[in-house]
């Protein structure tokens, strides 16, 4: 599967811009603020029907515009699908396929499956909890309907108990019976997710630890640890210990929507004890087995961005990164560069078909 054609109409900084793109390697290079990344992020929306840097759609919308759409040609299997994407200002996002609009755009997700490595990965390992369970969860509901369903109707029921929480604070009151109506559904819910998270994880461990020796050729010892409630107590008494508390603070404290993934280099978190090219090794390892697992599990390798990953990488883990790539594990590959030397250099050592896109 590969991205054969983009065509973009208001998005982000493009007033109409045009793109056919090589199966293998395409390069887009030029200084910062030449829409580089806006372009891998079309690709983003196109495959995964969001926008990787910004939560609301209409922030994408060309300034003094109401609207913007992207087109994209998947070729996938020796047939062509058409996707389009309407967002306009004050309405519900639009998102076809061959003309026809999704009954759920949940639907889209893992038909064209895609990883995007990228500078405000960091996050993952500098920032809260949250964002390591997003990428957690969005990397098992491109090639998991059920949990996808599973995990959006354990947020609805939560959302449900919070505001009954705030209700009895406010009212001064409680009910244990119509409590448990939401604890019976989230402790159904909560165990499934739970089962696949842990599932995932040593499976996900494997392709990691794989990736991120070849990337350091082994000079560190790294690792992740799945860190959740459930793996100590079943989530029937987790949610019994944690009521008094909840009742206080008005909304769950207690659950699955509270693991994490904690990520070591010589058992110390990475946070505090990697350096940055540690940090950015760490990251890539991460990405590329969300390549891996995703191709093994829906037997279709995922298109892969490459957003300005070369800085703060030295010499020696650049040169292990372009041997992985140069490898037939992968399929279709973007890349952004502010330095079109180094990406010369770089497409010279890729033996394969390439692109090169100035800006």
């Amino acid at each position: 599967m590969y991205l054969k054609e983009l065509k973009a109409r208001q998005f982000k900084n493009f007033d109409e811009k045009d793109f056919e793109f090589s199966p293998k390697i395409n390069a887009f290079v030029g200084q910062n603020g030449k829409g580089k990344t806006n372009i891998l992020d079309a690709i983003h929306y196109l495959a995964l029907s969001k926008s990787y840097l910004n939560h609301s759609d209409a922030m994408n919308i060309q300034f003094d515009c109401d609207y913007f759409t992207l087109e994209g040609t998947f070729d996938k299997v020796e047939k062509e699908d058409i996707i389009f994407c309407l967002v306009r200002s004050g309405q519900a996002k639009q998102l076809k396929r061959n003309s026809k609009s999704y009954d759920r755009i949940s639907d889209h997700i893992g038909q064209y499956p895609l990883v995007m490595i990228s500078p405000y990965d960091s996050d993952l390992i500098k920032e809260g909890s949250e964002v390591r369970r997003k990428f957690l969860d969005n990397i098992i509901s491109q090639s998991n309907k059920q949990y996808l369903a599973d995990l959006m109707r354990y947020n609805k029921v939560l959302v449900q108990r919070n505001t009954l929480l705030k209700y009895f604070a406010a009212n001064n009151t409680f009910d244990a019976v119509t409590l448990e109506i939401y604890d019976e559904e989230l402790i159904h819910l909560g165990k499934k997710i739970h089962e696949i998270r842990k599932e995932f994880i040593t499976t996900f461990l494997d392709a990691f630890l794989k990736y991120y020796n070849e990337i350091s050729e082994g000079r560190e010892i790294v690792n992740i640890e799945y860190v959740s409630q459930l793996n100590d107590a079943p989530f029937e008494d987790v949610l019994k210990q944690a009521l008094f508390k909840d009742r206080s603070a008005q909304y769950s404290t207690a659950g699955i929507h509270k693991d994490d993934l904690l990520f070591t280099i010589t058992n110390y978190p990475i946070k505090k004890f990697g350096s940055q090219g540690q940090q950015k090794s760490y990251l890539i390892a991460l990405k590329l087995a969300q390549l891996d697992v995703i191709k093994s599990a829906l037997n279709l390798t995922p298109i892969l961005l490459l957003d300005d990953i070369f800085d703060k990488l030295d010499e020696h883990r650049v040169t292990q990164l372009i041997k992985l790539v140069n490898e037939e594990r992968f399929g279709q590959i973007f890349i952004t560069d502010t330095h079109s030397d180094r990406t010369e250099n770089i497409i010279k050592q890729i033996n394969t078909e390439s692109k090169v896109f100035r800006l």
